[in-house]
């Protein structure tokens, strides 16, 4: 097995147990490895560090499989890890009976480039690294035997599957499409999921307890929902007694599949309910223009800043629809505002809501930080594991 040499005093971030070695930190690689084979880690002075898969055309040069120079990496390693994730979700109450659960979540699960979503008897499985595109079949495997899930559908199409000499994959890995639309219910509310051109792996599992607290906190008030994709915030706040939920996507077919939620729930009244197809930014100065106020607003964006280098720019776009959102509660209104980029901190986003407030000449409180649903742990080593962040405030 060829071995990674860490340059002298670059190899602390592992004895902390960080599970990425940057191309900065090699020295040299000693013998011969192809993309995503496993490689003995090891210290200037020869000190066994890891185990670890290399990825030589990314900056990310490997990533960790584990700690523990004597483990042996091979299909019986990953039938462990995948069984003891799996088990893990299996012991929090608030995580059990729920038919879309993240069953995997990378690097916080101790399998780094690997992500598996569970919606109801079908997996979604995404592999974004070299490591886990090596061990596909034994992954698959081992998932479906965890899971006991009818079916995988792999959807490896992230972009940053480029950055490791990766093509895309998608397609069924194990079984095949039911011939039923699949379909999930969330705290009571019906949603479909579309597993093949959806979002992430179709649906965005993390925010189901945000969702929840939007559903208690909607009742009697008109609502704003913006980047609403499919729905499912509009939905949790019309079941949570929303006097009106007004929602805004750019993208015609999610609006047409959260019309088709909202139909898979006639319990809700569809009456206080508007869809509105729109740039999310124009049409938060058009509603400012109008004179129109709201008591609670979802801000929901997609990944502005992918990294430390989009952050100042991704900073204005987040500071540009929070200045509207905080200009469009009324007194007493409560703003759900959230960030998925890794590139923006916890700390940093709320300095950015502080000078939206400002901006908008609104003083305005933190009620509650907000973050992923516990299917998506994050590991204490590894705190960019924690992607979402959220602020649920109210203004003066």
């Amino acid at each position: 097995m060829a071995q990674l040499v860490i340059l002298p005093g670059k190899d602390r971030s592992l004895v902390r147990r960080h599970p990425w070695i940057f191309a900065a930190a090699v020295e040299r690689l000693s013998g011969r490895a192809r993309p995503g084979d496993t490689v003995d880690v090891v210290a200037a002075n020869g000190r066994p560090l890891a185990k670890a898969a290399w990825s030589p055309e990314s900056k990310i040069r490997a990533r960790v499989w584990t700690f523990d120079p004597e483990e042996v990496i091979d299909d019986a390693f990953f039938k462990r890890r995948v069984q003891a994730a799996v088990e893990r979700r299996g012991m929090l109450p608030e995580l059990r009976g729920q038919d879309g659960l993240r069953l995997i979540h990378g690097e916080s699960d101790g399998l780094p480039g690997v992500i598996a979503d569970r919606y109801g008897d079908t997996v979604v499985l995404q592999l974004t690294a070299t490591g886990p595109e090596k061990w596909r079949r034994a992954i698959i495997s081992a998932l479906h035997r965890a899971s006991a899930c009818a079916r995988i559908y792999e959807r490896s199409d992230s972009g940053v599957r480029r950055l490791e000499g990766l093509d895309p994959v998608t397609g069924w890995a194990f079984g095949e499409a039911s011939s039923e639309p699949l379909a999930i219910v969330e705290n009571g509310v019906r949603l479909r999921v579309d597993i093949v051109a959806g979002h992430k792996t179709g649906f965005y599992l993390d925010q189901r307890d945000n969702r929840m607290l939007t559903r208690v906190l909607a009742a009697g008030r008109a609502t704003l929902n913006c980047f609403c994709y499919s729905g499912a915030f509009s939905l949790q706040a019309l079941a949570g007694g929303a006097s009106s939920v007004l929602s805004i996507d750019s993208s015609g077919p999610a609006l047409a599949m959260a019309a088709e939620n909202l139909a898979l729930n006639p319990h809700l009244d569809a009456h206080r309910a508007e869809w509105r197809e729109a740039d999310v930014f124009n049409e938060l100065r058009a509603l400012n223009d109008q004179g129109r106020r709201f008591d609670l607003i979802i801000l929901d964006p997609p990944k502005f800043a992918p990294s430390a280098v989009h952050a100042e720019r991704a900073a204005r776009a987040y500071r540009d629809i929070n200045v509207f959102g905080f200009r469009l509660l009324n007194p007493g209104g409560l703003l759900m505002s959230y960030s998925c980029s890794g590139g923006i901190s916890g700390e940093h986003f709320q300095q950015i809501l502080a000078e939206a407030a400002l901006g908008a000449g609104r003083e305005a409180r933190i009620l509650r930080r907000l973050g992923a649903s516990p299917d998506h742990p994050v590991a204490l080593n590894f705190s960019e594991g924690e992607y979402l962040k959220g602020l649920l405030c109210q203004v003066e």
